[in-house]
């Protein structure tokens, strides 16, 4: 298959938090448009990389280096950009990332986010929420293989401002207020930032990363009958520390994270916890990313019946996690 090729000027669009979050880097804290990473780039305990999300420039602050996301990406890769460049392109191609919009300035830009100066033009203002029905929407939850009854059951069709455009989404409601905030060119959030939980009387808990896996498993654990369990969507990994009270709480901890690098550091960081408490289920799309993807790759290669027994068997076996 033809592999279109990105430009230096495509991949500069694209927004630098949500690219290090696909890598599986959260942001430790988050001061206005000032995203603090403990650096990709280096070892550290204190979070000294900062990303400043208007301009979608970072810099390190540990050894003075910053730049845009091609500079990033070649020191992090030890790479040519052309070679960076080709591995972005053929990245995975369920993964979306947000088009960071141009400026609003006609200052040259800082060659690094190390400047002081802020500004809350970025920041997601909400203006309407209602059902999903925006056709752009559907054909999105379709290729994610989402079902439209599914999705309205948790999700709503957003209407916010962003750089003082107009924008529409899916969005997942969290237990704060916010959103997350997701289409086929956009992924982001409105504050306040938190994880969703949803009850059902159990004393077993099943986590997600996102709520994307989450609709995920709704569409496939209705093969499973007589399973009851109730639900955390993290939103981000960087509340799975801060959610572990929470977690301790239940006597079964079912964890669907994602299979990158941090996804797989909680979910063995959790066995260490307790591991006949928490139970790894990401064996079953061990060789992908996440449940999401899982169902859409073997949705189109199997029937319905075959795919849900397969499930079913997964979820009754295997515990251990081998990355």
């Amino acid at each position: 298959m033809h592999m279109k090729k990105l430009s230096c000027a495509d991949a500069r669009k694209i927004d630098l938090v949500d690219y290090l979050a696909s890598l599986g880097y959260q942001p430790e804290k988050i001061r206005g448009s000032d995203y603090w990473y403990l650096s990709p780039l280096r070892q550290e305990k204190t979070p000294s990389f900062k990303v400043k999300r208007q301009k979608n420039i970072w810099y390190d602050h540990g050894n003075g280096q910053g730049g845009d996301i091609i500079d990033f990406g070649t020191l992090l890769f030890k790479c040519s950009v052309s070679e960076f460049l080709n591995r972005m392109a053929a990245g995975n191609p369920h993964q979306t990332f947000s088009f960071h919009p141009p400026a609003i300035s006609v200052k040259a830009p800082h060659p690094g986010a190390g400047e002081k100066e802020d500004n809350n033009g970025g920041k997601i203002i909400i203006k309407a929420t209602r059902p999903l029905a925006d056709g752009r929407l559907l054909s999105y939850l379709e290729s994610r293989c989402i079902p439209t009854e599914v999705a309205n059951r948790y999700c709503k069709e957003v209407v916010f401002l962003l750089y003082g455009k107009e924008k529409t989404a899916i969005g997942f409601a969290n237990d704060a207020g916010g959103y997350e905030l997701r289409s086929q060119y956009f992924k982001g959030s409105s504050s306040p930032k938190s994880p969703t939980t949803l009850k059902k009387d159990s004393d077993t808990l099943t986590v997600f990363e996102g709520f994307f896996d989450f609709l995920t498993y709704q569409v496939i654990a209705k093969e499973i009958p007589d399973e009851k369990t109730n639900f955390l969507i993290l939103n981000s990994l960087a509340f799975f520390n801060k959610s572990r009270e929470v977690m301790e709480k239940y006597q079964q901890v079912n964890l669907y994270l994602d299979r990158n690098k941090k996804g797989i550091e909680c979910t063995m960081q959790a066995l260490d916890w307790d591991k006949t408490k928490y139970i790894d289920r990401s064996k079953l799309y061990e060789h992908g990313q996440d449940l999401n993807e899982w169902l859409t790759e073997k949705h189109s290669l199997l029937q319905k019946p075959i795919l849900k027994k397969i499930f079913r068997h997964e979820h009754k076996r295997g515990r251990g996690l081998r990355p």
